[in-house]
């Protein structure tokens, strides 16, 4: 029996694609499998062989033992717009919100930003796209600016990213139009807001999108997934990512380019030479906002990294959780809190988090006044410990804080760093502990 690959057929926000194949047909590359049926994108082949299965969640393909790089072109479509809605494009960068959406906002002389950041610790997929292949990146913020009317373009990246960079300001060369914005290595830098911020010197309200100062923010492989769409008439059909894990590769991450959709994750291990030892666990995503995957889940197209982690720590003293917007929700806070069998007495949200739409909103992303308060609440309830999920500036607050109050930390990220041999989240990258 050859390699199996599931594609499950919610990809994006919005709707599960509804199955427009049958059991036992042959596929190739590119042909379509599913659409959805209102807010959603449609699923594609990402490998050539046989429908072996279709659930209520999934469609699994038998792929032939011999994978060409041929693939079912997309059909004919009136723009860009409704091309890359035929791509099936989704933000790749983890949000998975429709592209055509984005897409189909009228800027009317705006801004489309290029979302280069990476914030995510670890994760360097992106970095490298754009250091192997820039103009791609290049061309999908121009076909955006086409596509939204807009005037200006910016790519915003890390200007620790040098060799990044420099391949992005050789590409621009000329361009009086677009623009490289080159933002700080600070925590959650790659959040919409934050962006907004630093390159149009805008903070918006929690409640607003990045359309309120008249901007689209595009993630830079989904800017690369437009490009194909519209100039090779290419479905989404694979992922970049990074694996990493002490377990699996040492301390190196690697990255992988163009992953077909549907590969399991003890497939890519394997590639990667395979588990040396135990592991704690498989997060898809990265250190901060990552969840729990199984070793035979599949890449999808927002899985941005693999990390298999070392477990967490043991603590037996009473545990009170500080939930920040920046980082994991409550619900797998209290995953990592069981796993170190932890005794959780109270849970706090960050001072400037708030509500919006059932999700956590900071008020200024990754630029913090304070959690003396919120420490002190979680101490007077029993907490002699604290897990949090916070940003850079929050974090080193925080730590700033616990010795006084007599209080230990632990941040949601502990076990990745340890597992890399990184140093742990304690404040900005570098400072002095």
């Amino acid at each position: 029996m050859g390699k199996i690959y599931t594609l499950p057929l919610k990809q994006s926000i919005g709707m599960a694609a509804t199955p427009v194949i049958a059991t036992g047909q042959r596929v190739a590359r590119g042909t379509l499998l599913a659409e959805p049926q209102g807010l959603g994108v449609p699923l594609h082949a990402s490998v050539s062989g046989v429908v072996r299965a279709i659930t209520e969640t999934a469609i699994e393909i038998e792929a032939d033992a011999a994978q060409g790089t041929d693939y079912e072109p997309l059909p004919p479509c009136s723009g860009i717009v409704e091309t890359v809605k035929a791509a099936g494009i989704c933000g790749m960068g983890g949000a998975g919100f429709p592209t055509y959406v984005k897409l189909g906002t009228n800027l009317n002389g705006g801004t489309v930003i290029i979302n280069a950041v990476e914030c995510e610790p670890i994760l360097h997929h992106n970095i490298t796209q754009i250091e192997q292949n820039p103009a791609k990146i290049y061309r999908g913020l121009l076909l955006a600016m086409e596509a939204t009317d807009a005037r200006s373009g910016i790519i915003a990246i890390k200007a620790k990213n040098k060799d990044a960079v420099a391949a992005l300001k050789g590409i621009v060369t000329g361009a009086d139009n677009v623009t490289i914005a080159e933002l700080p290595d600070r925590y959650p830098m790659g959040e919409e807001r934050a962006i907004i911020r630093e390159t149009l010197k805008k903070l918006l309200p929690v409640e607003d999108l990045p359309s309120a100062a008249g901007a689209v923010i595009i993630n830079a492989e989904t800017a690369s997934r437009i490009a194909e769409a519209v100039d090779e008439r290419r479905p989404v059909i694979s992922k970049n990512l990074t694996l990493a894990g002490r377990s699996v590769n040492g301390t190196t991450p690697r990255i992988f380019m163009d992953v077909p959709v549907g590969t399991k994750i003890r497939d890519l291990i394997d590639e990667a030479g395979g588990l040396t030892g135990e592991y704690g666990e498989i997060i898809m995503g990265g250190p901060f906002t990552g969840r729990h995957a199984g070793i035979d889940d599949a890449v999808v197209k927002t899985t941005g990294g693999i990390l298999v982690r070392e477990s967490c720590l043991y603590e037996p003293l009473p545990m009170g959780i500080l939930v920040c917007a920046c980082g994991p929700n409550g619900v797998r806070m209290r995953e990592i809190a069981k796993e170190m069998n932890a005794e959780v007495v109270a849970v706090q949200v960050c001072t400037q988090a708030k509500l919006v739409k059932g999700a956590l909103k900071c008020e200024n992303p990754g630029i913090c006044p304070g959690q003396a308060g919120k420490m002190r609440e979680l101490q007077d309830a029993g907490a002699k410990v604290l897990l949090i999920g916070n940003c850079y500036d929050c974090t080193r607050d925080i730590v700033a804080e616990a010795p006084k109050m007599g209080l230990a930390i632990h941040h949601v990220t502990d076990a990745v760093m340890r597992s890399m041999g990184m140093p742990l989240v304690r404040g900005f990258p570098g400072e002095a502990r």
